[in-house]
């Protein structure tokens, strides 16, 4: 008598979900962030210093921010026609859709009073998605430590999330006193 697996001999292929995965991104804020910046110039104080052009999951959205940025250091004014004016001369335009892409955010976001929240949104799923990069870097040196001991492969693990960790805690705070910051740095060494 044998018996008979409901089971196939074979590993069957599952299929793989991981890779259609799509990072965390918010369209909706990012695009809240920079139209509100272009509706009202003086809300870049309250964005500055909570995200980069890095935090912005789509390309054509950090290329726009980082001309805002250039912009604001320089003191110039970035409404729809001067930031379109900016990245002609970068030759950057057609990059982000164009004027009539720039006219449409502006045009989209209703207003500028929260853009700290929206700011708030974009710089948390930065940090989500570095948090996915670097767990895949952990996760892979696992895999292939090329010679690396156990306590080596934990260090270099415990540096990228405390690296992920002070820039998340740097964002938004602006300047502080000296002494707040020592002691937090000497609790964290301990």
């Amino acid at each position: 008598m044998t018996f008979e697996s409901p089971l196939p001999d074979y590993d069957e292929p599952e299929t793989d979900y991981d890779q259609l995965r799509i990072p965390p991104h918010s369209v909706q804020a990012e695009q809240s962030v920079i139209g509100g910046l272009m509706l009202d110039n003086s809300t870049w104080d309250q964005v500055a210093d909570r995200v980069g052009p890095e935090d912005f999951y789509r390309r054509e959205h950090q290329l726009i921010f980082g001309v805002i940025r250039i912009l604001a250091d320089e003191q110039k004014p970035f409404d729809v026609v001067t930031l379109a004016e900016e990245l002609e001369r970068r030759e950057e335009l057609d990059d982000v859709g164009g004027l009539p892409y720039l006219a449409a955010l502006a045009e989209d976001t209703p207003s500028a009073a929260n853009i700290r929240a929206y700011a708030d949104i974009v710089r948390e799923h930065s940090v989500t998605r570095q948090l996915i990069r670097v767990g895949t870097e952990i996760a892979e040196s696992g895999f292939r430590p090329e010679g690396r001991k156990v306590a080596e492969l934990l260090d270099e693990a415990e540096n990228k999330v405390f690296q992920i960790a002070e820039q998340r805690n740097r964002e938004g705070e602006g300047f502080q006193p000296i002494k707040g910051l020592l002691a937090r740095a000497i609790d964290r060494i301990e």
